[in-house]
């Protein structure tokens, strides 16, 4: 007999010890091999990282819960201890099992989040899924803790109604405080699975009569650098709610076009030509795509042509303004094709004495004589 207990109760408590420190010293570097040999061997085959992070995040765990399974049949297999004692061990095993499987997804979240941010969001062209990642895997991690947490207290029949109520008030609390940020938020996930905008795009926000180049798309808003070299910062939420232009999707050519009006009595087809041509030889305007002259309307003063042509950028819009315009109004002057402007003629009437008592005003086109009075 030693402390109480017979020798071979004694045998049967050193089995215990050794069998569990036979899964530590030989468990491990077992476990391991294992992994890396069989389960590595499959893993490689794969051309995605997602297995290998699987075996990563489920390794150490892994060997937890043979330690406390280990244990467990240890323990168990002493039929001698006092059965008060089996409620008592039976309520541990099961906290240190809930808190293995817990340990286990929360190492999942966060090397399948490390993952997708190394193999996936490393590809895509915006940052918003980097900043939206560690938010969702923070989110994800509260909650496996909440969960846990109200899993063991209704296992030992803890009353859990009033936390549940509490973190419902509180959620709701925050929801409202929150409101504006997490629609921000909201609208900027959809804007990264949508896609209406990239970085380096050139937007027009139509609501806001806002248009510059994308520079950054944030958690909360997306910053647009207008021409004149000014960052304006828009909520996501308002981006989600207005009408984009996207000058630079699907690609960057881009059609413009003027107005442009000659004076009644023009040969149309002489000055249709006279403009395409002009419009031809100014740099920049792609030789294979068409120029167009449309004769659209009887304006006013003169006969309106809309003209029309391609570029390879929007980038060179302005300055393309300028040549087209250039190249058009030289042109038609030497052909001397008249760019007709409205004219007013005012008249004075005058009563005996030189006093004036009516004054007139006469709109006058182009060509027509002033009358005499």
């Amino acid at each position: 007999m030693f402390l109480g207990l017979p020798a071979d109760e004694w045998i049967q408590i050193g089995i215990s010890i050794a069998i569990f420190l036979g899964v530590i010293l030989f468990g491990y570097p077992l476990l391991r091999w294992i992994l890396r040999r069989v389960i590595g061997r499959l893993t490689s085959r794969t051309q995605t990282g997602f297995d290998d992070a699987l075996v990563s995040a489920l390794h150490p765990t892994l060997f937890l819960f043979l330690l406390v399974l280990t244990a467990q049949f240890g323990i168990e297999r002493l039929d001698f201890l006092p059965a008060a004692w089996d409620r008592w061990i039976g309520e541990t095993f099961y906290v240190l099992f809930a808190f293995v499987v817990a340990l286990a997804i929360w190492r999942l979240i966060g090397e399948l989040s490390h993952w997708y941010q190394d193999e996936i969001s490393s590809r895509t062209e915006t940052e918003l899924d980097n900043q939206l990642i560690p938010f969702f895997r923070r989110v994800l991690q509260i909650l496996l803790v909440t969960i846990v947490l109200i899993i063991l207290l209704s296992h030992f029949e803890a009353d859990v109604s009033a936390l549940v109520t509490t973190l419902g008030v509180g959620s709701l609390a925050i929801a409202l405080a929150a409101q504006e940020t997490l629609s921000d938020t909201i609208a900027g996930f959809v804007i990264m699975i949508d896609r209406p905008y990239r970085i380096g795009d050139r937007i027009e926000i139509q609501d806001l009569g806002t248009w510059g180049d994308v520079v950054d798309i944030g958690l909360r808003s997306t910053r647009i650098r207008t021409r004149d070299n000014r960052m304006v910062i828009v909520p996501n939420s308002v981006i989600g709610k207005s009408l984009i232009v996207n000058y630079s999707y699907p690609d960057t050519m881009y059609r413009i076009q003027i107005h442009i009006g000659v004076s009644y009595g023009t040969d149309l087809e002489h000055a249709r030509q006279t403009i395409i041509d002009a419009v031809r030889e100014v740099e920049g305007v792609l030789d294979d795509h068409p120029v167009e002259a449309l004769f659209l309307e009887f304006g006013d003063s003169a006969l309106i042509f809309r003209v029309r042509w391609w570029l390879d950028s929007y980038e060179d819009t302005r300055r393309m303004f300028d040549r087209v315009n250039t190249a058009m109004y030289n042109t038609l002057r030497r052909e001397g094709i008249e760019l007709p402007f409205p004219q007013r003629d005012v008249h004075h009437y005058f009563a005996e004495g030189g006093v004036p008592f009516k004054i007139e005003q006469v709109r006058r086109e182009p060509g027509d004589r002033p009358s005499n009075h």
